[in-house]
Formats: structure tokens, sequence, C-alpha cells
């Protein structure tokens, strides 16, 4: 059993939800959790998770969007968060100085984090993390502004010395198609020197296929590839990997009377 703790189910490149969700159910990716990343797919988010009993939602708006952000949009994340049961997590929230460098954008992004760091301990609300050549500041917003409840390190691409502080504050880490990739070493000496238990899996679907559909859209079944790798290089049977990480999401999301939760 599989939990995909990062897909974009809302995506227009999928055009058969019923398709590629049961394509996925059929191979054991027993849930997903639909994230947003703007007001808009956010919504959309949502509209999903009510049509499929094996989806939640995340809602949030992404440090990329900051142009759209403005003083009404904590309170229209707040509605659609408390608009349903099945939102799980604000989210995907953080920094990402990839593609904007000026500091007044990063300082717009750093409000952003912060004020749906607020909205999520308001709602009692786990986060999901995206942060992009921007490790070392995420990592002190969160110290300065605690999670009560924590989250995901979403698509974590940094050290192993810094995937350990996010672990001590209480954050999973999540591996997806990149731990795949020939030239992941960093990832892959992550994954082999974290604890079990704070190990989530995702796809980031449809980007980031793993191996060997690299560069091909990612489908939401593509993640069994992922859990088969890593089963292999952490020498440990597929199973039971699929046991521990599956109960992992749960936990981190607070997925409760779930019919696929495993004790």
């Amino acid at each position: 059993m599989i939990f995909d703790t990062h897909i974009h189910l809302n995506d227009e490149k999928y055009n058969d939800l019923n398709l590629v969700i049961n394509e996925a159910k059929e191979l054991g990716v027993n849930a997903f959790l639909c994230i947003g990343y703007d007001l808009k797919s956010s919504k959309k988010a949502i509209e999903i998770a009510t049509l499929f009993d094996n989806v939640f939602a995340s809602v949030g708006i992404i440090p990329t969007e900051n142009k759209q952000y403005n003083d009404e949009s904590i309170n229209e994340l707040r509605n659609l968060a408390k608009s349903s049961s099945k939102v799980k997590a604000i989210g995907e929230i953080g920094l990402d100085y990839y593609w904007e460098k000026e500091d007044n954008i990063k300082e717009k992004q750093k409000k952003m984090f912060i004020e749906q760091i607020n909205l999520a301990n308001e709602l009692d609300l786990p986060v999901s993390i995206h942060a992009r050549d921007s490790l070392n500041d995420t990592l002190n917003i969160l110290k300065e502004h605690k999670v009560n409840k924590a989250g995901i390190m979403h698509c974590y691409s940094g050290s192993l010395e810094l995937a350990k502080e996010f672990i001590k504050l209480g954050y999973y880490i999540a591996f997806g198609g990149v731990l795949t990739f020939k030239n992941s070493r960093v990832t892959k000496e992550v994954i082999l020197n974290i604890p079990l238990e704070r190990i989530v899996f995702e796809t980031d679907a449809p980007y980031l296929s793993p191996s060997p559909f690299r560069g091909q859209i990612n489908l939401p079944k593509y993640i069994v590839n992922t859990v088969n790798f890593a089963s292999d290089l952490l020498n440990i049977d597929e199973k039971e990997l699929e046991k521990i990480v599956f109960n992992n999401s749960l936990n981190i999301l607070h997925v409760e009377n779930y019919e696929g939760k495993l004790r």
C-alpha cells in the first residue's frame, strides 16, 4: 500500500482522472494528497478530493505565485480549508529562490510563508513545504515560527545534515522520482541515513517522472518505481517498506479511520 503525499491531480495534463487513479490503485497506490499551489488549484484539489474517497487535499499558495498574493489571500485560503474535512494540510508553501532572486521578492515570499504557517496553526493542520535553493532560510523560519503539527519537506533536495535538522523539528522527508536518477547521490545519502519512520513517498506528478520514464509526463502509478528503487537501495522488503511509509503518511497528515490504514 502506497500513499502519494504530493501530487497535482488538479493539473490540466490529466484528462481522465478515473483512469489514472484506477491504474495506480491496481498497483497498490491507495491514497493521494492533491496539492494546491494557488487559489484556483486549491479549490480544484478540494473538488477532486470530494469526488474520490482515496484523495485528500492541501490548499496553499506556492512562493513563485507571489504576484497573486494579497491581503485577502489568507482569508480565501482559510475559507477553502474550512470548507471540507478532506483538507489535510496547508501547502505547498515555502520559499523558492531559483527563479526570483530579488531581495524584495524574497521578503514577500517570507511574508507569505509565515502567514500561511500561522493559518496552519490556526486550523491545526500540518504543512507541505516547497523549498528550492532556500533551505537555510526555510529552516530558520520553521525554527522561529513553529508549525504545531510540523509537516512534509516536499521533494527534498538538501544535505543529510539539513535533513536531520528538519527531522528534529518534527518534519518528514519526501522522496520522489529524483531518487531514481543516476546523479542523485545526495538524495540517496539522505534516505540511507535517516530513520525509516521519517520517510514518505511522492510523485509530484505530472512532474519529475522516475527512471525509466524521466522526461515523460509523470503518472500516479509511477510512484511504484520509486518505492521499488528505495526498497532495493535500503535493502528492505518492499511490502515492509510500504507498510512503514504508508503509516508514516497517515501519521503526519493525521488521517484517521481511513479504510487502508495499517496497524
